[in-house]
């Protein structure tokens, strides 16, 4: 198993390099300039050459882009052009907010796709399956941003009420933190369920009609020990897979909620960002997010080694 694992992270060093050119070339393809920006803005410097100097951007693409990766390796993110504060430094400081909605997010989004998946495959076309189907169906169709701007918007008109713009810390105040949080959690699980829960009935209803599982049911056993013991671990890998991929989804998908909700998190700080041109927080949020997504790839990737020995075997 750790050889397997090894494996793994050496095939992380080509891929983080490429993450790094692809960021840091795109964003300087986007249109403004953030020289200009910061020379409309009062306190910066009056002349054009000397502000590209001040910055590092009076470099050709090549020697930016070297002295940039050497930082990286060395854990130095660089410098927002606007706070002068660190970017590694802004980012953790934003962190806990977007984990915290991105966990009660995959909390939602589970609870509700692996029962509702399992119990429309154990009771195939009933009216129960097609409801979870037509459910499941409705939530892939329909834009996150949108659901969250009707709820905002309903809930105003009809009874008088908006989530608490101000965000207040978890250990602060926990009940104003997650009256603030629970919706847009919520709205981002329903995205997330749709797809998880139609891998999950898929894929119960393959294993179901395996020879194992007629067997068991031939000797006897209950419902719940069937579905425990010799469904679930085995219909379980590919919706492992499919998780995996929602996750990099749901981390995408707090930036618009982070806008919506007035989220202190790094979905708004990204977007800020982008809006100001400030390259160091764009490369930093950007590589910092590829960095989660391919370690929790990792982490999928290991927990399949131990759902199936062949995987980790082979």
């Amino acid at each position: 198993m750790s050889r397997y694992v090894l494996r793994r992270l050496i095939l992380l060093l080509p891929t983080m390099i490429l993450v790094t050119l692809l960021v840091f070339s795109i964003i300087r393809l986007l249109p403004g300039d953030i020289v200009t920006l910061m020379m409309s803005e009062q306190g910066y410097a009056s002349d054009k050459a000397v502000l590209e100097r001040m910055l590092g951007l009076d470099q050709p693409f090549y020697r930016q882009y070297v002295s940039y990766l050497g930082k990286v390796l060395q854990g130095d993110l660089g410098v927002s052009f606007w706070t002068k504060e660190p970017v590694l430094d802004e980012i953790l400081r934003r962190l806990p907010v977007s984990l915290e909605l991105a966990v009660l997010a995959m909390f939602f989004g589970l609870l509700i796709a692996v029962p509702t998946g399992i119990f429309s495959a154990v009771r195939q076309d009933t009216w129960l399956d097609y409801l979870f189907r037509t459910g499941a169906i409705g939530g892939l169709s329909v834009p996150g941003f949108w659901m969250a701007t009707v709820v905002i918007v309903s809930a105003s008109i009809w009874w008088q009420w908006v989530p608490p713009m101000r965000y207040t810390p978890f250990a602060r105040d926990p009940v104003r933190n997650l009256s603030q949080l629970l919706l847009p959690a919520f709205i981002l699980g329903l995205a997330l369920s749709a797809s998880v829960m139609r891998m999950t009935r898929s894929m119960v209803l393959e294993v179901l009609r395996e020879d194992y599982v007629r067997t068991a049911w031939a000797k006897g056993l209950p419902e719940s020990v069937v579905i425990a013991r010799h469904v679930l671990k085995n219909a379980m890998i590919p919706v492992v897979t499919v998780m995996g991929l929602q996750l990099s989804a749901l981390l995408g998908g707090t930036v618009i909620m982070e806008s919506i909700f007035v989220l202190p998190g790094m979905g708004k700080f990204l977007l800020d960002a982008i809006t100001w041109r400030d390259y160091p927080v764009i490369q930093g949020i950007n590589l910092f997010l590829a960095t989660s997504i391919i370690l929790l790839n990792l982490v999928i990737d290991v927990v399949y080694g131990f759902l199936d020995p062949r995987i980790r075997f082979g």
